[in-house]
């Protein structure tokens, strides 16, 4: 194979959504297989709608995923610039080449006169497509449009017969009638090129091998390809992945789940867990295997298994996948993700001290294994602040009613005093110091303690409850459930 190059090229008129990242990623990992060069520019001739700001958002996301690339905005490269608004240059001058040849002309026609026509294609049960008034204007006719002050804009000359056969390595052969593509902008009355031509452009000059991307982009590839042929310019393969719907099958929204990738990380989701799942909207590994690191994606990822059905964004999927990551992180970096949550909740306040610091810290091992992205910290937050003690239910207090209970809790409190510390280490031995002085069996005095603490029956594991807790909050709690249910300490 010859050296694979790809691109990734966003519009920088909002924030990467799921969607373009797949295809980064796609364009990322086949790079990396076959030991090529995955390029990233910024394709900002919207010039109403691009910011930098978006730019710098996309950008954020793909460093955040993982997603590195070898020339680009940010990282410079032989083939600079990589942003079409600093290539216009070289755009005219190919329109220029395009007019010069006859593959291309002048069009002069207004707004009005282009929505007339389009109407009437439409009233006769057409598709909508330039009728071509402008193909073969005389120079006095170009004169007098030019003296009425008409700015033209520059269309390529469609073929009025045969098909543009697109080779896709993902759909096989899929050919467009030529008359039904109909004479397309290449640029604009401004001066600025359509994405149809600019792409091309960038494509060639920077040797771009294989162009792989969504397959609402299907549509725009004759038009490409007709482009291409004119110049004389080599072509790219081309892979069109699947859509991305629903769980119900419909064009994915909001309604199905977030669509920012930023969004997804502010909840704290952990991003080798979404790029895990991305890989897996619309491309198979071929076995029952589902978790697999950025490294080991790289490794088995190409394009003969990426399916031309529509991939289904399951957002259950996503949290138990990230779930999985959750569990195997270290619970360092859990305790870092988590901080601000509480923070922004209002449990703990800015700058965080030691205490703080480490009361986090068992909080997130705490509830590691419980949820499946980091923002749940904050509902297992109660758990771990205040002194009073809500019951779940009347079930609760019925654990507090058995007889073994006062003297549990006494001897609770009394082993929790003489701690030297409370570590999650020195909890286990504290409540096997309980057992052994109460010779009571491990549910008859873990159950009460537990619901004595929290007002629950299931919850975090009492070795990180207990310290995250501290002396003072573990005698508070105690001494208000007992108070509740009318125990004596």
């Amino acid at each position: 194979m010859e050296k694979v190059r790809v691109r990734f090229a966003p519009s920088p008129t909002g924030p990467l959504h799921i969607g373009g990242a797949r295809s980064a990623l796609f364009n990322y990992l086949f790079a990396r297989r076959f030991g090529g060069q995955f390029i990233v520019r910024v394709e900002d001739t919207d010039l109403e709608r691009s910011s930098r700001a978006s730019e710098a958002d996309i950008l954020d996301a793909l460093e955040w995923l993982g997603i590195t690339w070898d020339e680009g905005v940010r990282v410079g490269g032989p083939h600079a610039p990589y942003r079409q608004t600093e290539r216009l240059a070289s755009y005219q001058q190919a329109a220029a080449e395009l007019v010069a040849k006859g593959w291309a002309y002048r069009c002069y026609c207004s707004e009005a006169e282009l929505e007339k026509e389009r109407e009437a294609c439409i009233a006769q049960g057409l598709d909508p497509r330039y009728g071509g008034r402008c193909r073969e204007l005389t120079p006095a006719a170009e004169a007098a449009f030019q003296a009425a002050g008409r700015r033209p804009v520059i269309r390529f000359k469609v073929p009025d017969e045969g098909n543009v056969v697109v080779d896709d390595l993902v759909r096989g052969e899929v050919a467009f009638d030529c008359a039904g593509i109909g004479d397309f902008v290449i640029v604009k009355s401004d001066g600025i090129p359509t994405y149809n031509f600019a792409v091309v452009m960038d494509d060639v000059s920077m040797g771009i091998t294989h162009v792989i991307r969504g397959e609402e982009h299907l549509s725009n590839t004759p038009r490409q390809l007709l482009i291409y042929e004119a110049l004389s310019l080599p072509k790219p393969r081309f892979a069109h992945v699947s859509l991305i719907l629903g769980k119900d099958r419909s064009k994915m929204s909001k309604r199905h789940g977030a669509t920012a990738v930023a969004q997804y990380r502010s909840k704290g989701y952990l991003p080798e867990a979404l790029v895990n799942f991305l890989a897996l909207l619309g491309w198979s590994p071929g076995d029952e295997e589902e978790v697999f690191s950025l490294a080991q994606l790289s490794e088995r990822f190409s394009l003969d298994r990426v399916a031309k059905n529509p991939a289904v964004f399951d957002l259950d999927k996503l949290n138990w996948l990230n779930g999985v990551y959750i569990r195997q992180a270290a619970p360092e970096r859990i305790a870092e993700l988590a901080a601000p949550f509480l923070v922004q909740a209002g449990y703990l306040q800015e700058p965080l001290d030691a205490g703080a610091r480490a009361k986090v810290a068992l909080i997130a091992a705490a509830v590691q294994e419980k949820i499946e992205y980091v923002a749940q910290v904050t509902d297992y937050a109660p758990l771990f602040f205040g002194e009073k003690v809500a019951f779940a239910s009347e079930a609760e207090k019925a654990v507090l009613a058995g007889e073994q209970v006062p003297a549990v809790l006494a001897a609770f409190v009394r082993q929790v005093d003489r701690a030297e510390e409370l570590s999650p280490a020195g909890v286990k031995s504290l409540l096997k110091a309980v057992t052994k002085e109460t010779k009571q069996k491990g549910g008859r005095v873990f159950m009460p303690i537990r619901v004595a603490l929290t007002g629950q029956q299931h919850g975090p594991d009492l070795q990180y409850l207990i310290p995250a807790l501290g002396r003072e909050l573990v005698f508070a709690r105690v001494k208000n459930a007992a108070e509740q249910v009318g125990i004596e300490l």
